[in-house]
C-alpha cells in the first residue's frame, strides 16, 4: 500500500489564485461510480451525482472556476481554478455552518472570502458522498482521507493535464488505480 503524504504542502497557499490538479478516490478504491469498457467509461447513477456536485461547487465557492474533469470507476481527476474575484462578505452571499462553509476573511482591509483548495475539495466529498447515500441507502458511498494536488504552474502544465485527464479513460488498463491492473 502506498505511503499517504501530509495533507497540504505547508510551503504553497492554497487560498492564493491559481490552477491546482486534483485527484479524489473513493474509499479502499472500490469501483462504484462506472465502468470502463474497451477504453470507453460507463456511468451509473453514482456518477451522474459525483458530476452534478462538481458542477456545483462554483455555487458554494464562487471564486472557484471548474475546467477539466473526468470521472473514473473509482476515482476523479479535475482542475479547480482559484480566481482574484471572490464574493463580498455582506453582499447576500450567506455563508454558515453545515453543508455552507465557514467563512474566513482575508487580510483586515479586505473584505473577501477566500476557502483554500482543502475546502472547496472537502466540500464536494461531503455533497457527493450525502446525496449518493440517500439516493441508494443499500450502501455507504465514502471518499478516501483527503486527496492529490498538484499546483499546475505554466499554461504547458496546463495543457498536458488537461490532455491527462481527457485521455485517462483510455488508460484505464496501466492506470495504477485500476484494481485489476
Amino acid at each position: 500500500m502506498r505511503q499517504r503524504k501530509p495533507n497540504r504542502r505547508r510551503d504553497i497557499d492554497y487560498t492564493r489564485p491559481g490552477f491546482y490538479f486534483v485527484t479524489v478516490c473513493v474509499q479502499n478504491r472500490e469501483c462504484l461510480l462506472g465502468a470502463i469498457r474497451d477504453g470507453t467509461f460507463e456511468p451509473n447513477n453514482n456518477e451522474e451525482i459525483v458530476r452534478r456536485c462538481w458542477r456545483d461547487l462554483p455555487n458554494h465557492y464562487p471564486h472557484c472556476r471548474l475546467h477539466e474533469f473526468v470521472v473514473m470507476p473509482n476515482h476523479v481527476h479535475g482542475i479547480i481554478e482559484i480566481t482574484r474575484t471572490n464574493s463580498i462578505v455582506g453582499a447576500g452571499f450567506n455563508v454558515g455552518t453545515g453543508l455552507k462553509p465557514v467563512p474566513t476573511i482575508a487580510p483586515a482591509k479586505s473584505n473577501i472570502r477566500r476557502h483554500a483548495l482543502s475546502e472547496i475539495i472537502r466540500g464536494f466529498k461531503t455533497f457527493s458522498s450525502r446525496a449518493i447515500n440517500r439516493a441508494d441507502e443499500s450502501m455507504t458511498f465514502r471518499w478516501q482521507r483527503s486527496f492529490y494536488d498538484r499546483v499546475i504552474r505554466n499554461k504547458r502544465e496546463l495543457a498536458a493535464v488537461t490532455k491527462y485527464i481527457k485521455e485517462n479513460p483510455r488508460h484505464w488498463m496501466e492506470d495504477e488505480e485500476n484494481p485489476w491492473r
